[in-house]
């Protein structure tokens, strides 16, 4: 039998989430609570397996949770069961060690699967979240790249596109003309530009300018 503990701060989800639970022969909820302080209490006195955490929660927030379970707890796998979809929790959730992160308007198979996945070892992403994944890594793998320019280097673009020649950019920062001459073509050479005008438009196009 697996056991399970639920922590939300919604009790009519959790009501629900336990008459689903309670369907699946092989899995029972041994404890719930209301929040992340409370979840780890109940962990240090109820075994279980896998705790089903929401996110939002007052008090202690799921994501610190689960990195308090990882931590303290680390036989104990996590599951999100939430209604938070954005890339940036997916990304933090990740990073605290999760098992598996499903939707609240997700269906009993679904939870059923993940349950099972994540107690045999495995890792377990619902299909929405799934989807969240691959359309941040295709927008990413999308993206130029951007050199980096040096604080300098940014410094002279600027001046650059005020006009002012490689002279009055040596007297105004107070080094050598050839020091100008040389972090220009550094840029040049960084952004694949052939001259200033294409540089200045380059500092544009990324918004350093």
């Amino acid at each position: 039998m697996i056991r399970i503990i639920i922590a939300d701060d919604h009790q009519m989800f959790i009501d629900g989430l336990k008459s689903i639970i309670h369907s699946f022969q092989d899995i029972e909820v041994v404890g719930e609570a209301s929040n992340g302080e409370a979840a780890l209490d109940l962990i240090e006195t109820t075994p279980a397996e896998i705790a089903i955490l929401d996110i939002n929660m007052p008090g202690m927030d799921g994501i610190e949770t689960a990195k308090a379970i990882r931590k303290k707890f680390p036989d104990i796998k996590v599951l999100m069961v939430t209604m938070y979809k954005q890339k940036e929790f997916i990304t933090q959730l990740v990073a605290a060690g999760v098992s598996g992160y499903i939707l609240k308007n997700t269906g009993a198979e679904e939870l059923y699967n993940a349950i099972r996945v994540i107690h045999e070892g495995g890792e377990f992403f619902g299909e929405e979240i799934t989807k969240e994944i691959l359309h941040s890594m295709r927008q990413h793998a999308s993206l130029p790249e951007v050199p980096q320019f040096s604080q300098r280097e940014k410094e002279i673009l600027k001046l650059l596109a005020d006009e002012l020649t490689t002279q009055e950019i040596a007297d105004k920062l107070f080094i050598s003309f050839h020091t100008v001459e040389s972090h220009r073509k550094n840029m040049l050479m960084k952004a694949s530009v052939k001259n200033t005008a294409g540089l200045i438009r380059y500092g544009i196009n990324i918004g350093l300018i």
